[in-house]
């Protein structure tokens, strides 16, 4: 499974799989010939997500696993995908161990996890959740203008369609993620799989500098109203912040117009992320980064304009399943995380759970993405356990 992925979405920079792509519509056949081999059931919902199921979901109390496919840009290999071949692996282990399964058993891929190409993370389990509106949804855009709506169409998707699940939602009892871990505290406690406990709360925010286009070899520094500068002081302060909170912040997308060398810009655009460990501290810290850049904004002679994008409140999953998790594999380490998941979003309306896979250097989002294979074997191994633990009580 693992090669046949490989190949789908590569560049010379790392995966670029966006959602309603080419290399998306690849990974759905891809998946869709995974259901096949199996015998299983494979359907696509309204929002995009694909479903392989294993007895009737409509019996009700169907236990799901399985991850997302897509990428964010320059993206690795595991970051997704790993969760989805752990999830057919698993149930590949199920049956060599002659398990006969009392629920339903489903593996899924939600659509638009990471958000890459239309700037709203999650797209297929907020849709699903009924946590996004559906005309706010259809009316995204990417970079080159196409909106969320004509990609879905163009991919054969009717985009008037989409919308909340809650029949669909309410026939799963319980959800297992596995998933890379996007961190190091695994590879430090010596230990290849984790179960999770928290999700940070986390958002993105756009912040927009207006200022005056001009020229850039006759314009005094005086004279100017650089956005640019504005721009630069809030991404330093924003760390700053950050560091002193015990929090993240990354300005980790820009756009300038009109974007030449030899002219003042008059607009740029940042796309802020933030997390941190509870919503008192986030909050505060965004407003701390809002009052900076305006404040600065005033100096240079930029207007400064904020917009909320996306926010996801902290996330603790299930208890009960956390702790027959934790029991079924003899004690396996408990760990929050800062990142976000289709399982976070989930929690909102069906019990979830996460194991996370060891990775030596910690790094994610990134081509050095990594997981050994042993490790990916225990992780496998692991989310057997604890399906069977689930799917056979």
């Amino acid at each position: 499974m693992w090669d046949e992925l490989r190949p789908i979405g590569l560049t010379a920079g790392g995966y670029r799989r966006f959602a309603w792509t080419a290399a998306d519509a690849e990974l759905r056949a891809w998946f869709r010939a995974q259901a096949a081999a199996r015998g299983l059931a494979h359907e696509v919902d309204r929002n995009g997500n694909e479903w392989a199921w294993l007895g009737d979901p409509a019996r009700g109390d169907a236990v799901v696993t399985g991850s997302h496919l897509d990428s964010v840009p320059g993206g690795g290999a595991f970051d997704g995908p790993l969760g989805v071949v752990s999830g057919f692996a698993a149930l590949d282990g199920l049956r060599a161990r002659g398990v006969t399964p009392r629920r339903p058993l489903g593996v899924v891929a939600f659509a638009d996890e990471e958000g890459a190409r239309f700037g709203v993370a999650c797209v297929g389990s907020r849709l699903a959740c009924g946590l996004l509106d559906p005309d706010r949804a259809r009316a995204l855009r990417d970079a080159d203008g196409v909106t969320l709506a004509t990609a879905m169409e163009r991919a054969g998707h009717d985009p008037a369609a989409i919308g909340p699940e809650p029949e669909r939602l309410a026939r799963v009892g319980a959800f297992v993620e596995c998933h890379i871990e996007q961190g190091r505290a695994l590879a430090d406690l010596g230990r290849p799989v984790g179960v999770g406990s928290v999700i940070w709360p986390h958002g993105r925010w756009r912040f927009d500098f207006a200022g005056e286009a001009n020229h850039a070899g006759t314009t005094r520094l005086a004279d100017r109203r650089d956005p640019m500068l504005t721009y630069a002081h809030t991404v330093l302060a924003a760390r700053k912040r950050a560091r002193l909170a015990g929090a993240l912040a990354t300005f980790g997308r820009v756009a300038v117009e009109p974007n030449g060398v030899n002219a003042v810009p008059s607009l740029v655009t940042g796309w802020l992320d933030s997390r941190a460990a509870d919503a008192g501290t986030l909050d505060e810290l965004v407003a701390g980064v809002e009052r900076t850049a305006a404040e600065r904004g005033a100096r240079d002679g930029v207007t400064v304009t904020v917009t909320r994008e996306s926010h996801t409140a902290a996330v603790a999953f299930d208890p009960t399943l956390r702790e027959r998790a934790v029991a079924r594999l003899g004690g396996a380490p408990v760990l929050p995380t800062g990142a976000g998941h289709d399982a976070g979003i989930l929690s909102a309306a069906v019990p979830t759970a996460m194991l996370y896979v060891r990775n030596p250097t910690g790094v994610s989002h990134a081509p050095a993405e990594h997981a050994d294979e042993d490790d990916c074997r225990a992780g496998i191994a692991a989310l057997t356990d604890v399906l069977e633990d689930l799917v056979c009580p």
